[in-house]
Formats: C-alpha cells, sequence, structure tokens
C-alpha cells in the first residue's frame, strides 16, 4: 500500500462543504474524529442539530431521544409528526426533478412540478381506492418513475411501500409480498434488459392468483406487452386507474408519528422465507439526509444517480436525495450495454453531479479496458459512490486513473437492515486507497473479537455500541421481537451486531471483508441461500443442498453443492436445469456460478446446514466447533477442490 492518499479535498471544497457549515453550526472541532465523538456522546443534540441544519418539514417535539439506554428500544423523536413524502415534494418549480433512461428505448423528464402533481393524481386515486393509513401498496417495478410516485403516494397518506424488481420470479415475489398482504399492487408489462424485451403479464397472473388481499392490480404499459391483460384478476392500466383524479393539483400529507412505518424491505432468506424489516418514515428521513448532505455533499439542484434496481436498499436511499433538492437520475436495464459505455454517456449528457455503482460494475469496466476519463467528459461531477461489496484497492485505482484523477470517492457500507450505512465518506479527508474512509456520523460503531472485546487493531466483527434512528422497527408478524432481538442482539447483549467482518486502519478508516454470516453477496447484491435451496431441490435428481459465496477475482461468486440420489449424474443438463430453476424461482443473480456434486453435506447434531464452515474449509481456513457437527467428516469433501480453482 502507498504511504500516501490516492486523493485529497482541496481547502476550497472543504471550506464550502455542507460538513464543514454543519461543523460550524454545532462549536469547533478540529478533525473529523472529534465531529464524530461529539456526535455520538451527544445524540440528542447531534440529530436535532441534523433536524435544523436539513429543514425538515414537521415538528421535532420536545423530546429527542427517549429510553436512549436501551437497544433495543430506545425512542427517537416520540412526539414529533412528519410526513415523509411532504419532504420530498418540497419544491415545485420546472427544474428536473427526475430525468429516466430505459436503456436506449425509453426517455422521461419529469420537472418538480410536473412530479408533485403526478404524485397527487396518485394520492388521491389510492385514497379513492380506499387506501387507509397502514395499508401496504406493493411494486413489482422496474426502477422507472411509477416506482418513485407511487411511493411518494402510499407515503403521502399514511400507507406502507414495498417494491420488489421484476427480474424476481413468481416465487420469490410471492414469498415477500404474501407476507405483508398488499392491498394494491403496481407492475410492468415488461422490461428491457442488454437489448431484449422481457414480458411480465402472465407472470404477473401467477402473482395475482397467490396474493388474496389484492384489491387492484395496476399496469404500467412499459415494455408494449398489451396482451393479456384480460385475463389478470382484478388488474387494470394505471391511465384508467388515475383518470378520474386527473384534475387534482393538490397533496394533503398526513403528518404522522417519527415511528410510522414507512418501508417494508426483506432480509435475504438465509433460513427461510424472507424476513420482513419494517422501517419508520423519521429515521429513514434522518439517516438519508445525513449521509447525502453531511457525508455525500449533496446540494439543491444536484445530479443523483446510483445504479440499482427496486429489490435493493439503495433504491429507497437513492430516491430520498428529493429531500435534499436533487434531481434523481434513474437507469433501468443492463449497465453493459453499448460495450459498457451506456452509464458514462448518461452521465456526460446529464451532467452527473453523483455518480453511484458497485464494485463488481466497476471491475468489469477495468476487465473491459473501457477507460471514460479518455472518451468523456465529466466537468459536473464531484463524488462517486461504491456499495454492495467491498471495492478492492485496484478497484480504487481504477476510478481516479480510469473515470476521474480529481473525485471524492466514497466507498460506504451498510444494508438493508438499516437501509442506511454505517461507515463511509468524509469530504474533508483524504481518501486512501482500499479503505473506507470513516465511521458515519452518530454511528458508534466498534469492532468487536468473539467475547464481545473492542479491536483497535485486526478483524472482528462489526457493531454499533449505541441506538441510532434507521434501527428497524422491527419484523413483520414477529409481535413479541424475538426474531429481531435474535437477529442483532443476540451475540453481544444491548449491541447491534451487524454480520460484517471488518477492521480499523492506521489512518481511522474501515476494511469491510465481507459477511461473517451466511449471506451470499455476489455483486454487491444480497442473497439467501434457503431462495437457492427451494428451487433447487425440487428437481427430483437433488436429495440436498449447500450454497457458499466464494471469494474470486474481487468478487464472490455462488457455488452451489448439490448431493444427488443414486443413480443420478450430474451432466451438463442437469446443471442446466437447476440454472433454470433458480433463475426462473427467485432472481440472475442467485444463479450459482458453480455447480459440484458431493457425496454427503455436513450439519449440526440439531440438523442445521454448516455453511460457514463449507465457506471456510473451501477458502483453507481453519473450522472450530466440530463437535458441535453431526457428521464433521463431510468437511473433508469440500477441501481443495479443482472444479472451485478456474
Amino acid at each position: 500500500m502507498p504511504d500516501h492518499p490516492i486523493w485529497s479535498p482541496n481547502p476550497a471544497r472543504i471550506a464550502a462543504s455542507n460538513l464543514k457549515a454543519f461543523a460550524d453550526t454545532n462549536g469547533t472541532f478540529g478533525d473529523y474524529p472529534a465531529l464524530h465523538q461529539w456526535s455520538i456522546k451527544h445524540p440528542d443534540i447531534f440529530w436535532l442539530g441534523l433536524w435544523e441544519f436539513c429543514g425538515v418539514v414537521g415538528e421535532p417535539g420536545n423530546t429527542v431521544l427517549a429510553d436512549g439506554d436501551k437497544m433495543p428500544g430506545a425512542r427517537w423523536f416520540p412526539d414529533a409528526r412528519l410526513n415523509f413524502a411532504e419532504n420530498l415534494l418540497r419544491r415545485r418549480d420546472d427544474a428536473d426533478a427526475v430525468v429516466f433512461r430505459g436503456e436506449d428505448r425509453v426517455q422521461r423528464r419529469l420537472s418538480h412540478a410536473e412530479l408533485y402533481d403526478e404524485v397527487a393524481r396518485m394520492a388521491a386515486a389510492f385514497t379513492g381506492a380506499g387506501v387507509e393509513i397502514g395499508d401496504r401498496i406493493a411494486a413489482w417495478l422496474p426502477n422507472m418513475p411509477e416506482a418513485l410516485i407511487g411511493m411518494l403516494a402510499a407515503a403521502s397518506i399514511g400507507a406502507i411501500f414495498s417494491s420488489c424488481s421484476p427480474d424476481f420470479g413468481v416465487e420469490g415475489v410471492v414469498d415477500r409480498f404474501g407476507q405483508i398482504q398488499p392491498k394494491i399492487l403496481i407492475a410492468a408489462d415488461g422490461y428491457f434488459y442488454n437489448g431484449k424485451t422481457v414480458p411480465l403479464l402472465q407472470k404477473l397472473g401467477q402473482i395475482v392468483e397467490r396474493l388474496p388481499t389484492l384489491e387492484k392490480v395496476l399496469v404500467v404499459p412499459y415494455a408494449g406487452q398489451l396482451d393479456g391483460l384480460g385475463e389478470i384478476p382484478k388488474a387494470q392500466w394505471i391511465a384508467d386507474f388515475l383518470r378520474p383524479h386527473s384534475d387534482t393539483t393538490e397533496i394533503t400529507f398526513r403528518r404522522l408519528p417519527f415511528d410510522h412505518p414507512l418501508y417494508i424491505l426483506y432480509s435475504s432468506g438465509t433460513t427461510g422465507i424472507p424476513k420482513c424489516l419494517v422501517h419508520g418514515a423519521g429515521g429513514t428521513l434522518l439517516q438519508h439526509l445525513k449521509e447525502h448532505q453531511l457525508h455525500g455533499d449533496i446540494k439543491p439542484g444536484d445530479r443523483l444517480f446510483y445504479f440499482t434496481t427496486c429489490g435493493w436498499m439503495m433504491w429507497n436511499w437513492l430516491v430520498t436525495g428529493l429531500a435534499s433538492g436533487a434531481a434523481l437520475m434513474l437507469y433501468d436495464g443492463s449497465p453493459f450495454l453499448h460495450d459498457g459505455r451506456v452509464l458514462f454517456d448518461f452521465a456526460e449528457q446529464e451532467r452527473f453531479t453523483h455518480f453511484g455503482t458497485s464494485p463488481k460494475f466497476l471491475a468489469a469496466c477495468a476487465k473491459a479496458g473501457l477507460s471514460p476519463v479518455d472518451t468523456h467528459q465529466f466537468p459536473a461531477l464531484r463524488t462517486v459512490f461504491s456499495t454492495g461489496s467491498p471495492l478492492t484497492p485496484e478497484g480504487f485505482d481504477y476510478v481516479y486513473e480510469a473515470i476521474k484523477h480529481d473525485v471524492h470517492l466514497a466507498s460506504i457500507s451498510g444494508g438493508t437492515d438499516i437501509v442506511a450505512a454505517f461507515v463511509g465518506g468524509s469530504l474533508i479527508d483524504p481518501v486512501w486507497r482500499g479503505e473506507i474512509q470513516r465511521p458515519n456520523l452518530g454511528m458508534a460503531v466498534d469492532v468487536f473479537d468473539e467475547h464481545g472485546h473492542p479491536l483497535p487493531t485486526g478483524r472482528g466483527e462489526l457493531v454499533c455500541t449505541k441506538p441510532f434512528p434507521s434501527m428497524p422497527l422491527g419484523f413483520l408478524n414477529d409481535p413479541h421481537g424475538t426474531r429481531y432481538r435474535a437477529a442483532y442482539f443476540d451475540r453481544f447483549p444491548g449491541v447491534w451486531a451487524h454480520g460484517d467482518f471488518a477492521e480499523f486502519t492506521e489512518h481511522g478508516g474501515i476494511l469491510i471483508h465481507g459477511r461473517s454470516d451466511a449471506v451470499l453477496n455476489p455483486g454487491g447484491v444480497r442473497i439467501g441461500t434457503a431462495e437457492i435451496y427451494r428451487q433447487v431441490e425440487r428437481l427430483p435428481e437433488i436429495l440436498e443442498s449447500i450454497a457458499i459465496g466464494q471469494q474470486w477475482d474481487g468478487d464472490v461468486r455462488v457455488v452451489l453443492f448439490v448431493r444427488l440420489r443414486d443413480g443420478a449424474a450430474l451432466d451438463e443438463n442437469l446443471r442446466t436445469r437447476i440454472r433454470t430453476a433458480v433463475r426462473e424461482g427467485t432472481t440472475p443473480r442467485h444463479v450459482p456460478a458453480k455447480i459440484v456434486a458431493v457425496a454427503d453435506i455436513p450439519r449440526t447434531k440439531s440438523g442445521k446446514l454448516v455453511e460457514l464452515a463449507v465457506r471456510d474449509i473451501v477458502h483453507g481456513r481453519p473450522v472450530g466447533n466440530r463437535e458441535a457437527m453431526a457428521n464433521p467428516e463431510a468437511l473433508d469433501l469440500y477441501q481443495n477442490l479443482d472444479e472451485l480453482q478456474h
């Protein structure tokens, strides 16, 4: 590693930054660590100061934090009233609010005034359809304006929004939406990917049949797949749903408690169907305002892009950019269209100020020899965000050598669990190759050893030792909070254990070494193994299976091990059927890169798969606690496999 930063901000940029302005408003701090320590020692002052600095629309009430010694159990702004959508729709001018591209097929542009009007009509239509506070509205949509409009309309009237991307198969959608009992489903007739049109109406019909609580199904005519709507119960074109409210121009925002549910997001389904994480409006809003304005330096008029689908929490993160007065740059489709140039073309033509992507995309661009610095001009680009998996040192090099020499590279890390980040960028600090810059403000981040002791150096568990506003309100259908506490607080009581391996660097930065649990993370997309098993084990040749994430070529690839019935063979035909079953039942990202036949699959004495032990063996790491296993000798089958060396 070089002994000098890969990038340092110039003094003028530091002086003009939101972070510097916020710090100056609240005291005198010599550096970022001092500001961070203040933010976690005085959470009431910090979070109220953030509310005021960002101009949150609403009433904060008289109390910032109640029961602050409880985790879980702390209550933020218990007597506040606000509306999430009101904060995102505060502008009603003619400047761009949304610029959308669906590959090279569709382009749309909405001003802030036009976006407000679209949301007003949708909110009125929802109310006219009987949607009430707390009802669920689900969206199975591409990353297109209708997803944003549906979310804002739902939030404006106090409904709860939940979304999946259209590459989720029928089972993946039903596993999620089937738990939340939606009243309305918004879906597209199809979508575009890599130049191809993917129709959805047949799958939509299968989904609707399995969601008995639906009262209306609203279909967006996006991909031109117009035949078959009449065969879907309760379905109509979205324009017909909106037409009776075409003259509506005002929104009656319902100001609700800080913890009123806003979103339902989904865990990765490691041990069963995905858990439903309920996130509150106030905590989500404050966290995103903090990350956008203080860590990302987003300002009114900026043009914010993140490559994401509606099935990843970064979509929820992206759209909150409206609350900072930014324009959202939305893209749906393959990021590698036009030989990998499509996103860089978009960035150049629309003058992106903030470009968000994943390490996998950056690595693919590097392998393809793309050098946008030689083919494109990005004079407005100030920040590149990266998240989803650890960004390698070579990924840092690529950004500065091939995209833009003078840019703030903010590698960030958090999760669906908190719909936010624990660690991220600091515009007043240098960027060191391979390192996330700092713990985020207001987040008491630490690294623990297996006994719960802080680790100043070395790898351990990423934890958060104090409450923060975007902790989930809980899991749906978990009335006593048992599963919620087990997921995050059982390992270290009173401390949030996130499930990442991490370590602090000598510069005060953070390295993330990947997941410490069984969640797979190829290309930065969290994948639960149980979702794969449910599809694979329906095939008659397969008795059981186990999947891991293998570190490979700077990313993570999904490796599936299968135990076959007597007489069955893992030939190319069976491999193809396995991949097809996984793709159709879940998403293309779940499809294993490698499929290997094994004679036995290790389990605990209670019958649980030992995915972490298999992963450790594959990576050449020692496995402890073998005595807890029913068949520890099975681990030997996974050592030094030739199939996993290429």
